[in-house]
């Protein structure tokens, strides 16, 4: 008999057709699956999930043969991993495939800020290039300041892709960082106030939980623009909204948000403000790639084994 596994969101079609073929799998995003899901909550063993939905205490407590939660992502701040361990659960992500993705999404996002790149296309779709109606200039990132907050892999990645623009690399770091020539910084103030676009790359946890705040956005000052690439939870929004309408700073370029996909409407008229749906590792290589992971360390755990990527 197959081993039974819960999937909470959709993957790829293929990666799904590969769970089928070697797991009985319960799909709770399935409306029809409900009544099958609860009778077969005793005998799940693991649970595959995204890193921005996770798997609460709650969930946890229903599945007493839990012990695996396979996570289709890098973040770990939507599953308690205190609780995790103390049941003896393996806690997995799907680490360094997605690096360069989301890199190539901050420096889409920080060139869409600088160049004005949605404004231009409403611009051009409203007909008011044709009308002759005047185009503000945009910003060059070549010779300016790139402060990076977290410099884990994607921090790392995004500090390179800048560099081939001609940008300077700062960072901040809650470790230190010895194998690298960019300049460290002892806060992230500091490093907002050396900073020309300050891209946030932060893991997030409750140490970093509204970790740019009114200070750093102050720091960052009227010229400035912001990047997000981590997580909604690390950016004050209330903060980043008010100085996005006071000019405190100068724009946003933002992938994640606090209670995506319902964010608040504020965004949505927010100037100089370029969104996107949580869209940093969305491609089909990466995301083929991710499930792949998710694939291995399923397979290593109902073989007995440790799960390769196991979060430590």
């Amino acid at each position: 008999m197959k081993p039974e596994i819960l999937l909470v969101e959709p993957m790829l079609d293929l990666i799904e057709a590969r769970l089928d073929e070697a797991y009985l799998v319960h799909r709770l995003y399935a409306a029809n699956e409900q009544e099958a899901i609860e009778k077969a909550r005793p005998a799940i063993r693991a649970v595959v999930t995204g890193g921005g939905t996770g798997l609460s205490n709650d969930q946890i407590d229903r599945l007493p043969a839990l012990g695996l939660i396979a996570i289709n992502g890098v973040g770990t701040d939507k599953v308690d991993l205190v609780n995790a361990r103390g049941r003896d659960i393996d806690v997995t992500t799907t680490p360094g495939v997605l690096t360069d993705d989301v890199a190539d999404t901050g420096i889409a996002l920080m060139l869409s800020a600088l160049r004005h790149i949605a404004r231009g296309d409403r611009f051009v779709r409203e007909g008011r290039w044709a009308q002759g109606d005047s185009f503000p200039l945009g910003t060059s990132p070549k010779g300016k300041r790139l402060g990076i907050l977290g410099l884990g892999q994607i921090g790392r990645a995004l500090g390179r892709r800048a560099e081939a623009f001609g940008m300077t690399i700062g960072y901040w770091n809650r470790s230190p960082q010895s194998d690298t020539g960019w300049i460290a910084f002892s806060t992230p103030r500091e490093l907002a106030a050396n900073s020309d676009v300050l891209a946030v790359c932060v893991a997030a946890n409750p140490a970093t939980e509204g970790i740019v705040d009114v200070d750093v956005l102050e720091a960052l000052g009227s010229e400035g623009v912001i990047i997000n690439v981590a997580r909604g939870s690390v950016v004050n929004e209330d903060a980043l909204l008010q100085a996005l309408r006071r000019g405190t700073i100068a724009g946003a370029g933002l992938d994640v948000f606090v209670g995506e996909p319902r964010i608040r409407e504020e965004f949505f008229t927010a100037p100089n403000t370029v969104l996107m749906p949580h869209q940093g590792s969305a491609t089909r290589e990466t995301r083929i790639a991710m499930g792949e992971v998710v694939l291995a360390n399923l397979h290593a755990f109902f073989s007995g084994e440790k799960p390769p990527t196991t979060v430590n």
